[in-house]
């Protein structure tokens, strides 16, 4: 059986950090300074809100909106203004965009290439139809729960003859009820916690555990992006199939996706979409840590395989308290910052597949030697 410990160092072996991918500027997500600071600074038509998610700025103001608005309710999270699990989301999207990945990858048009407008993200493109899921939704969620302002309504602009994104609160619920009933229930859990009696550390998971059930819920109902998985190699597909199942293992340990734990995480993700001929950890156009990210991913998903898909599951079953949470979460930003990890095993066996792995050693490299 694989150890939950070993487990969760492999996990971190797998994002080492790095300096690979562009996703800060100045300590903050990209282009951030140039992002709405106010409701005021976005369109509004009729009394609406009327944001254009399809202009890079436009979404990641999104995030510093939801961010500025709900921080005051974010204190068990620690007291750095960075410290809300909400920071992951616009390093994402910035790591999207200057991986290119918010592009139009059909060529019918210019939309997000650096030959037409780079602020434009394409309804075309697969990553830019998930990062809607985690974007839009969670702001439409967080306004309707009062957080934007008392009966603020939104609409969210969309391009013409494009009808398969919600544009409202009511249209995303309507459409995708899971997903927007557990964004609900954390932006009321955020409010319940102001009152809340349980020690810091137990309100924190519980927050935690809310926000990362919402996150899941909007990637299962991602699944509406798959028919644009068509216009990106296979090498790609098996990387973004990677990356999402790695939020399964995030999610169950309530990973605290603040700046500075999403940096590190992001960064060895690979700076640009990923060719029907490249192989990792052989790409010699993508540095060190981008190689061994992709190799890595990729024998999670071999193990995760052999194991006849149980390697989520047992993780899972680990997770059961907010003590181990705690731990696997030590461990994992021990490992990221290099500071006593060099040899990883991984001893199991597989018995109901007819394979036996005994053990596999992964050596890492220390990026922060003292």
């Amino acid at each position: 059986m694989l150890r939950p410990a070993i487990l969760g160092l492999l996990l971190a072996c797998a994002v080492s950090l790095s300096s690979s991918a562009v996703i800060l500027e100045n300590g903050m997500p990209v282009l951030w300074v140039h992002t709405a600071g106010q409701l005021s600074d976005l369109p509004v038509q009729n009394d609406i809100l009327n944001p254009d998610p399809w202009h890079f700025l436009h979404r990641m103001s999104l995030y510093r909106l939801m961010i500025a608005a709900t921080d005051p309710f974010m204190g068990s999270m620690g007291t750095n203004a960075t410290d809300s699990p909400i920071w992951g989301l616009p390093l994402q999207l910035g790591w999207m965009l200057t991986s290119g990945r918010l592009a139009d990858p059909t060529g019918v048009s210019t939309c997000g290439l650096q030959t037409g407008d780079t602020m434009c993200i394409s309804t075309e493109s697969w990553w830019s139809c998930v990062n809607y899921f985690v974007s839009i939704l969670p702001f439409l969620s967080a306004a309707q729960q009062g957080f934007m302002g008392d009966g603020l309504q939104v609409q969210m602009q969309v391009p013409e003859g494009v009808l398969d994104y919600c544009t409202t609160y009511a249209d995303c619920l309507s459409r995708y009820p899971d997903a927007m009933g557990k964004w609900d229930a954390f932006f009321q859990g955020l409010k319940a916690a102001t009152d809340s009696p349980l020690p810091e550390n137990e309100k924190k998971d519980s927050l935690l555990g809310l926000y990362w059930e919402a996150q899941m819920a909007s990637s299962y109902a991602s699944a509406a992006c798959d028919a644009r998985q068509s216009h990106f190699s296979a090498v790609e597909l098996a990387f973004a199939k990677n990356w999402l199942n790695l939020a399964e293992y995030v999610s169950a340990a309530h990973f605290q996706s603040n700046l500075a734990n999403s940096a590190m995480f992001i960064t060895p993700l690979p700076s640009r979409i990923l060719k029907e001929d490249d192989r990792a950890p052989n790409i010699a156009d993508l540095s060190t840590e981008e190689n061994h990210s992709l190799s890595t991913f990729s024998w999670m998903s071999t193990a995760n395989t052999l194991l006849g898909g149980r390697m989520v599951t047992m993780w899972r079953a680990a997770m059961c308290s907010v003590t181990t949470r705690d731990k696997r979460q030590r461990d994992a930003r021990a490992a990221l910052t290099g500071s006593h990890i060099r040899y990883i095993h991984f001893p199991f066996n597989i018995h109901s597949n007819g394979y036996e792995l005994l053990r596999y050693r992964e050596k890492s490299t220390r990026m922060n030697k003292s």
